[in-house]
């Protein structure tokens, strides 16, 4: 395992061009981080946001914004070696993670519906209010490019609907915090290689029963996703880049239905109203 100053070097260097580069774009691009900024930047083991953790405190220390950060590690119920293990590589990196406890797992292991799904929803409610506790404006995820194609294309052939998955957004429920993904540009495969390259071991993710998770992984829609759009790109290497860019190019005037701010407008309202 590198050393926590070779850590933070690679990301500069070798891996400029692929994160932080793209990094930089996603946080200028979308106006991400603010002067006088207080962000919770949320850790839950994995490589992303491991990465992000990396990212943001190297933005806070030569860019040109002052803000503050605080490094959020909520403990949902971890066996004792997943949280030892967050806490041993939060350590050697130099991250000075803040956990707090919830019990989260306990509430969600007897549900047979959609447990991931509450897990996450309750997951991203206590991040949130501990955020805003701690005096923060702000949560920083690390969701990347592909979660970003990913969610589009789950959303159309699993849910029925076109959306995606912006780089910030307003929370519904707690007034005056945003939730902005700085690792919005970076592709997962670079995150992939800079971890190896550092000789890093993460979570895979922050379920309670991790020994599980390649189980439940393999019956996932968003890995059946994921080996679509490889598959895709056998033929068209360039189809990830243009299923993220179809989201900045919707022509609404062919849709035949959307809503905007909870109205809904039908194709033929909008086809009357051009004959008038």
């Amino acid at each position: 395992m590198n050393s926590c100053l070779e850590i933070e070097r690679s990301i500069i260097t070798t891996y400029r061009k692929g994160i932080w580069s793209r990094f930089v774009k996603a946080v200028k691009e979308y106006a991400l981080v603010e002067e006088g900024d207080e962000i919770a930047v949320c850790i839950s083991g994995g490589k992303d946001s491991m990465l992000l953790a990396k990212c943001m405190q190297e933005l806070q220390r030569h860019g040109e914004k002052k803000f503050g950060l605080r490094f959020l590690v909520m403990d949902p119920g971890y066996a004792p070696e997943n949280r030892a293990l967050i806490e041993s590589n939060a350590a050697h990196m130099g991250i000075p993670v803040h956990i707090f406890e919830t019990q989260i797992f306990d509430a969600v292991v007897g549900i047979e519906k959609s447990p991931c799904y509450l897990c996450a929803r309750m997951r991203r409610g206590y991040l949130y209010e501990e955020a805003n506790r701690l005096g923060c404006n702000k949560i920083a995820l690390g969701h990347h490019f592909d979660d970003v194609i990913e969610t589009i294309l789950m959303g159309m052939l699993y849910g029925a609907q076109m959306q995606s998955m912006p780089p910030k957004l307003w929370s519904t429920n707690h007034k005056g915090m945003q939730l902005i993904r700085p690792l919005y540009y970076v592709h997962e495969q670079d995150i992939v290689r800079w971890k190896e390259h550092n000789g890093l071991r993460f979570l895979r993710c922050a379920c309670k029963f991790t020994e599980n998770c390649a189980v439940r992984e393999e019956d996932s829609k968003r890995l059946e996703v994921k080996r679509l759009i490889a598959e895709l790109k056998k033929n068209n290497p360039n189809v990830d880049i243009n299923i993220f860019r179809s989201a900045y190019n919707v022509h609404v005037d062919t849709l035949i239905e959307y809503d905007t701010r909870g109205k809904r407008y039908d194709f033929l309202s909008r086809y009357r109203e051009k004959s008038e």
